[in-house]
């Protein structure tokens, strides 16, 4: 249990300061210029945290735990790339699909970094986690 938990705080500290780093940089450069009308002045806290809160859940239950159960940075980063695909394809899909300055350049973009962002925070996750609690 307590790898479980050092697990998650690892993949939230890793993945939402890396997150809002991206978000920060690129958000001015990328995002806006695309979606402009479509995004609010401001962000919603609530959903923001809850989303930061639970996407961590999934890294260490689906990815890091399993990849520690075998002893493998290259499971970490494997499956952490393919969870993140799939996340941030459902999002980026669905808005390519629904919205109409969602464009293929940026839902390439976020699907690629998707699954870069998760494998680099499941494959830190998993490297504290493996050597704090002293697993293979």
């Amino acid at each position: 249990m307590a790898a479980a938990a050092l697990a998650y705080v690892l993949s939230l500290v890793v993945f939402a300061a890396i997150d809002l780093a991206w978000l920060a940089v690129m958000g001015p450069r990328l995002y806006r210029p695309m979606l402009g009308d479509i995004l609010l002045g401001t962000v919603k806290i609530a959903p923001a945290v809850l989303f930061y809160l639970i996407y961590p859940v999934g890294l260490t239950v689906l990815v890091v735990l399993p990849a520690l159960r075998e002893g493998s940075l290259v499971a970490a980063l494997a499956l952490g790339a393919l969870f993140g695909l799939v996340s941030y394809a459902t999002y980026g899909l669905t808005n390519f699909a629904t919205l109409r300055n969602w464009t293929p350049q940026l839902t390439v973009i976020d699907l690629v970094y998707g699954a870069a962002l998760s494998a680099l925070a499941s494959a830190l996750s998993y490297v504290g986690t493996a050597r704090i609690t002293g697993s293979p």
